[in-house]
């Protein structure tokens, strides 16, 4: 299936071996590209070398969070109380795309405030994006808003495809698209056929996982000739990112690429 390219998120994959061995791993598996959410912890120099060294290219990667039992554990765009510290954070993730000649950033909604209506958390988030599409747009960086389910995610601002698209046309700006995960799209809407066919055009990067257990392609209920094959003839011509749990070990979990010609599917 030509024009299809996968990438590795090292996060969810090769998670068998320390992080800074998974660029590595993914190159030997046949991977041209990773992506992954936090590169905070790490110095770039020390990310960059591993890219060069393995012939990887970085296509994502998340605005900063907050520890695990902060309100910010899931982002700080739609938070009034924290216009700051998402600054701060946008900031440094363009610094980070940047060093990295990363094209995508996901500007993370974050939790619904518990002080704060959602007319209030939307216009919050609303400006917070205008704010960082200017910072964005001036590195040729795109912000990519995705839409989280809250069986995986409680309370998450962002769980409705079709808010998160009304947004992007609203903010009408090319460094503002969609990041479309076909798990969390079945998830919250199902209908996943019509649902791919509606927001695709507003959508600048694909991920995927097999619901409901969030496994690679084959484990679960969706038909993913199907869906590739949809793709394909929507003429989406961006990277698919890998982000799935697999069942056993990473390797095995890849076996479904095989039904892919590997210099279209990595």
């Amino acid at each position: 299936m030509a024009g299809l390219r996968f990438c590795a998120n090292l996060k969810w994959l090769f998670t068998e071996l320390p992080f800074e061995q998974r660029f590595a791993a993914a190159a030997k598996a046949g991977f041209r590209a990773v992506e992954y959410a936090q590169p905070y912890g790490w110095p770039v120099g020390v990310l960059q070398k591993h890219l060069r060294e393995n012939g990887l290219q970085q296509i994502l990667i998340n605005t900063p969070v907050g520890p695990p039992d902060s309100p910010l554990r899931s982002g700080a765009a739609c938070h009034p109380d924290y216009v700051a510290e998402f600054q701060n954070g946008m900031l440094q993730a363009l610094e980070y795309a940047a060093a990295l000649s990363c094209p995508f950033v996901h500007l993370q909604a974050g939790l619904q405030p518990d002080n704060t209506t959602v007319a209030a958390a939307l216009m919050q988030f609303t400006d917070n994006i205008n704010w960082a599409r200017e910072q964005a747009g001036k590195q040729g960086v795109v912000l990519l808003l995705e839409a989280i389910n809250r069986h995986d995610i409680p309370h998450f601002f962002l769980s409705d495809y079709y808010l998160a698209a009304d947004i992007v046309r609203q903010i009408n700006s090319p460094s503002v698209r969609l990041m479309l995960d076909i798990y969390h799209c079945q998830m919250m809407h199902g209908d996943l056929s019509r649902n791919i066919a509606a927001l695709l055009p507003l959508t600048a990067h694909v991920q995927i996982a097999d619901p409901p257990t969030r496994s690679e392609p084959g484990s679960g209920e969706l038909n993913w000739d199907f869906v590739f094959n949809q793709l394909q003839r929507l003429d989406y011509a961006g990277w698919i990112g890998c982000e799935y749990r697999p069942l056993s070990t990473t390797l095995e979990s890849l076996g479904w690429m095989t039904a892919y010609p590997a210099d279209a599917a990595r």
